[in-house]
């Protein structure tokens, strides 16, 4: 692994505001806190940090040596919300806010990026002709804070070729890192369908238009969608998570809901999904005396890599980590808001590996170290290797451009 020495030097200190950051969390378009230690901190560094965007967004200004005259420009992003979870850790840095939690590793997204900038810091280590934007955006956990901040002008103000991101991932192995082209988190999209029937007496079902078994041949039939409608070698997944209908024994209710959640890789296969499930929700509600009320809501579209930037990434993670431990990015059916800043702009998202757990202090909770999970914490072995893949990333892009 070939660390840059002067970022290793500084861990220490990156990692306490990484901590500092775990001990304080706040929810999407929340974020004011954070916002002031990302923005009070380029500050210090003489990075320039621009705020408001999409609420409580913050973006830091690193010119080249060449002061940005090239009109070269790349981002590169950080998320840095926390969940609506109760952390069950009690280690020194657990989370200080009832209800509230670094769940999915933002805190440590925030740090890596803020080891680069204090890296760049030094006028002596911007060997590049350009401009970096760091990217601390708000709210990916539900809110698009990544929508949000594109809508309050990011990409105007801020006019760049390309953006880059980056997640941590448990479960592979601590060291390694992977990018690939196309499609690498779905989409995310959520229904909501009401069945109206009539209510009435339980014991006399004659005279009822009972909606709960009518709610469960919806369930059944959704489920015939993905093994007989979708194409094989496609990928979708339909998820009822939901079904609310009911308040007593002896009541047939009078309607019946059904909410979940549909994640594809490809519009195509989203409107097929979409197009099956309200044909089987109108014709079987019909076929039983029904009414329904159907609504789907597409939420975040997938997250798609262009092939050049997942290629430079992929041998940036090469030089940084060794060939070795540079690997093919494996799709999740997880979804990201920071698909819709590759919408925008050709870019790449990858993983790095967050390892299995065994980096967690005495006082994790009894849970594996899993995403969203209330045990979980950052593996802080990652904030160097982050870091260094930044700075190196945006050498490498340059240097090609």
């Amino acid at each position: 692994m070939k660390l840059i020495d002067s970022i290793v030097a500084k861990a220490e200190a990156i990692e306490a505001i990484r901590k500092d950051i775990h001990a304080h969390p706040e929810l999407c378009f929340e974020e004011h806190r954070t916002a002031d230690v990302v923005a009070n901190l380029l500050t210090q560094w003489d990075i320039p940090a621009h705020r408001g965007l999409g609420t409580t967004g913050v973006v830091g200004i690193v010119h080249g040596r060449d002061g940005g005259a090239s009109g070269k420009a790349i981002g590169l992003r950080a998320d840095m919300d926390a969940l609506p979870m109760q952390e069950r850790n009690t280690f020194a840095h657990a989370s200080t806010v009832e209800g509230k939690m670094h769940a999915c590793g933002h805190d440590g997204h925030t740090a890596m990026l803020l080891g680069a900038a204090q890296y760049w810091a030094q006028g002596k280590n911007r060997d590049f002709d350009g401009t970096v934007y760091l990217i601390f955006q708000p709210a990916e956990e539900g809110g698009g804070g990544a929508r949000e901040m594109i809508q309050d002008g990011l990409f105007k103000q801020f006019p760049m070729d390309a953006v880059f991101g980056m997640h941590n991932w448990p479960g592979m192995r601590a060291g390694t890192m992977a990018s690939s082209a196309g499609p690498v988190m779905a989409s995310s999209n959520e229904f909501l369908i009401t069945v109206k029937g009539k209510g009435g007496h339980a014991a006399m079902p004659h005279m009822v238009v009972d909606p709960m078994p009518v709610a469960c041949q919806m369930v059944l039939g959704f489920q015939t969608i993905v093994s007989r409608n979708v194409k094989p070698i496609d990928t979708a997944v339909v998820s009822v998570t939901m079904i609310h209908g009911g308040d007593a024994t002896n009541v047939v209710p009078q309607s019946c809901e059904l909410q979940g959640t549909v994640r594809t890789f490809n519009v195509q296969t989203l409107d097929l999904v979409e197009a099956r499930m309200r044909t089987i929700a109108n014709d079987m509600a019909s076929a039983f005396g029904c009414e329904v009320d159907f609504e789907f809501h597409r939420n975040y579209p997938a997250t798609v890599n262009t092939a050049a930037e997942a290629d430079l990434a992929f041998r940036v993670m090469q030089e940084v980590v060794g060939v070795e431990n540079a690997l093919p990015q494996e799709p999740s059916m997880g979804a990201e808001d920071f698909s819709f800043m590759l919408l925008e702009k050709p870019g790449a998202y990858c993983f790095i590996a967050n390892g299995d757990g065994d980096h967690r202090a005495a006082g994790h909770g009894g849970g594996p170290c899993t995403l969203h999970n209330a045990s979980y914490d950052f593996n802080d072995a990652l904030l160097p290797l982050g870091a260094t893949y930044w700075v190196k990333l945006a050498q490498r892009w340059f240097a090609e451009h």
